[in-house]
């Protein structure tokens, strides 16, 4: 594709919305006529050589009664066609009329070009367009000698050569006004799409290690998130490329975007691949392709974007998952980056000797966002685990048109070699790039083929470098241990602390205003006050949950209060002011208490009176949770001194803890029943370098210096 070509047709189309569609609809608004218009546009000089037979062959079929039309795509050699008797071209020779026309010439068309037309919705517009008047003028302008959409060469107004549009140009041509419309609508960052070099890398990457494995047989590529079809095209032209043409390649994609999917599938027709194989929808809420397997799975799918909205087609009651490409775990429904991934690995091959490759971009969230047990690690432990990642390169910053964020591409086989298996390369590519003359949105750096070419070398040669380390699967993997620390209580009875008693620990704060503004009326007639209570929340912004409410407003769960208070005062009265530093014996004590006074109390009610007589105290002695037969003592954890330690997978937990832990809290325990396994790739900590600091003579001589410049200035000036 001539890029200055490429360049000239995208900014002549763009054009067109600024000089037929402004004050008709908003910029936000021009890519409902402007893609779905380009599309026609395309269609239609392909099928403008054999207008004329396929009119004839039309009316042999309505003759004959001959329903099925399919014979047409035998005179158009390609997969649809239009039978109606209009072009561009000749609906301009009746303007008054061309609204109409239009319409007979958008029913002609086969019916895969219609289901790309009502996913543009083109039809909700032509009223639109004909009250402004400019329909005449649109297609005018698509029909400029100036542009050429057509696959072969033409002379402009000028009488210049215009080189024909190759499918892959025009592929090149929709992304770039996607783009282009996306940037007028601010899309959101994770909706993006791939620049060519790093589809090129990708594709470089995924077919190179396999390429002398390649044979005269037909491999299906898929992508989950296709977009206009741009990786799928780059990865069939390369794969053949590769082959010498000897392998056959067959696409599969998927896209919940309408106008985007139609702008695929209309690719789809114009190369001659099945645009049945582009299935519509959200690949996460509703797979389009089932349990079929692909050979080579490629994508760059949304990230950091909600997947809310297939949550239930997802994941069930109690949280049961629902679909079996995720029964490993789910991330966090604010980012279904991973669920992408998973749905990939789901669709491996594991019947042929190559299995399948995966090429994929993730930000960094994706390498280590989520702890020991969340959904994420656990994708990333089933993935390193199985030994399906091969590699993971840092791209630069500002590689992508709406966002500078740091990305990486993600590498998985099911087929490692020997000398890749049970390991993972981690590549460092952020500095291997060329500053761009002109930004494209976000996009500043691009990659140069002899980036692409270096990158490649390093991960096929897989050595260890500045730029590569290679590291054991369990080098990111984790036990993560909760260290409990004994409860140590001091106990007190005083009538502050047996205040508390009186209320709800939920809703302590609102019993006791109630209690101060409405006195004994909360214990016999609290809900007169509902009004003025609920008038109280409102204005000092109180939430309060229904359950909750209807307690504070019950007069009975007032009076159990009060008698709990009562019988804490009966214990007051007993125990005095003595402060017990031993919980335990405490605990021996009030039950005699209890039973001496003839006091019964639920367990729920005793833990209260405890809560609020009692207080952590580092001094005071542990409290015991249970003795064995054998004289072990088991102690009460505290849950406020309660921490975890990420143990490296390759170290002994007991001597990592009595390494690391018991030196600085000699007291302290491992709750075993706790441990989970994590996985994360910190990849920045793997290249990091320190700088050394400037010594501080030379600081201080630079500030000496400035200092004298300074002055010297100074000394001008005045």
């Amino acid at each position: 594709m001539n890029h200055k070509v490429h360049n000239q047709t995208v900014n002549l189309i763009w054009s067109i919305a600024d000089d037929v569609l402004r004050d008709v609809y908003t910029r936000g608004k021009y890519r409902d006529i402007i893609l779905p218009f380009t599309v026609l546009r395309r269609l239609d000089v392909l099928l403008v050589p054999t207008k004329e037979e396929t009119l004839k062959t039309y009316k042999f079929l309505q003759d004959n009664g001959i329903d099925n039309k399919s014979a047409l795509t035998g005179i158009t050699k390609l997969p649809f066609y239009n039978y109606s008797k209009f072009t561009f071209e000749t609906l301009l020779n009746d303007p008054s009329n061309i609204v109409a026309n239009l319409e007979n010439y958008l029913d002609g068309f086969s019916d895969n070009v219609q289901n790309i037309i009502s996913k543009f919705k083109l039809r909700n517009q032509l009223q639109t367009m004909e009250e402004a008047g400019i329909t005449f003028a649109l297609i005018e302008k698509y029909c400029s000698k100036d542009i050429n959409l057509s696959p072969h060469e033409s002379k402009n107004s000028k009488g210049e050569k215009l080189p024909g549009l190759s499918n892959l140009g025009m592929g090149y041509v929709f992304e770039e006004l996607i783009r282009k419309f996306n940037g007028e609508n601010n899309e959101e960052a994770g909706e993006h799409f791939t620049p060519r070099e790093i589809i090129k890398l990708m594709t470089h990457i995924m077919f190179i290690p396999i390429a002398d494995k390649l044979k005269d047989a037909s491999y299906l590529i898929y992508d989950p998130a296709c977009g206009s079809g741009g990786m799928l095209t780059e990865a069939e032209l390369y794969a053949q490329e590769l082959t010498g043409g000897k392998a056959k390649f067959e696409l599969f994609g998927q896209e919940v975007n309408p106008e985007t999917y139609a702008v695929c599938t209309s690719d789809m027709l114009i190369k001659g691949d099945n645009p049945e194989n582009i299935a519509y929808g959200s690949t996460l809420g509703n797979d389009g392709f089932g349990d079929k397997k692909f050979d080579f799975m490629l994508s760059n799918p949304p990230y950091g974007k909600s997947w809310k909205i297939d949550y239930d087609a997802i994941v069930g009651e109690n949280k049961t998952i629902l679909d079996h490409r995720f029964s490993v775990g789910v991330p966090r429904s604010s980012d279904g980056q991973l669920l992408f991934l998973m749905n990939m690995v789901s669709k491996m091959k594991n019947s042929t000797e190559l299995g399948s490759r995966i090429a994929t971009v993730h930000n960094g969230s994706a390498l280590f966002t989520g702890d020991a047990g969340s959904g994420e690690s656990e994708i990333r432990r089933y993935i390193i685990e199985n030994d399906y990642l091969e590699a993971i390169i840092g791209l630069p910053k500002n590689m992508f048109y709406n966002t500078g964020i740091n990305t990486y591409i993600w590498i998985l086989s099911n087929r490692k070699p020997e000398h890749r298996k049970g390991k993972v390369q981690l590549i460092d590519a952020s500095e291997h790039y060329d500053k761009m003359r002109k930004s494209l949105g976000a996009k500043s750096y691009e990659l140069k083929p002899e980036h692409i070419d270096l990158i490649t070398d390093i991960y096929t040669e897989f050595q260890e470098s500045d730029k590569s380390k290679i590291f054991d699967n369990s080098d990111f993997g984790y036990n993560k241990i909760t260290v409990e620390r004994p409860l140590r209580l001091r106990v007190q009875f005083t009538p502050e602390a047996i205040h508390n008693i009186l209320f709800l620990d939920a809703i302590q704060d609102e019993m006791q205003w109630c209690l101060e503004r409405f006195g004994d009326d909360v214990y016999t007639n609290i809900k007169q006050h509902k009004e003025l209570i609920e008038k109280h929340f409102e204005m000092h912004d109180i939430s309060i949950t229904p359950a909750n409410k209807k307690k504070l407003l019950d007069i009975a769960v007032w009076k159990k209060q009060r008698e709990l208070y009562e019988v804490a005062l009966k214990l007051l009265e007993h125990f005095g002011d003595t402060v017990f530093m031993d919980f335990n014996r405490f605990s021996k004590e009030l039950d005699k208490t209890l039973k001496a006074l003839d006091i019964k109390l639920s367990a729920p009610e005793k833990k209260q009176i405890i809560n609020a007589v009692s207080v952590r105290d580092e001094n005071a002695e542990k409290v015991i949770k249970k003795k064995e037969k054998d004289g072990t003592i088991s102690y009460e954890p505290d849950s406020e001194l309660r921490d975890t330690e990420s143990v490296p997978l390759k170290d002994d937990i007991q001597t990592y803890f009595e390494a690391e832990v018991l030196p600085y809290v000699e007291d302290a325990w491992i709750d075993h029943s706790k441990t989970t396994v994590g996985y994360e790739i910190s990849f920045t900590k793997y290249f990091y370098t320190f700088t050394p600091l400037r010594e501080l003579n030379a600081i201080a001589s630079d500030i000496k210096r400035l200092m004298g410049e300074t002055q010297m200035q100074l000394n001008e000036i005045l």
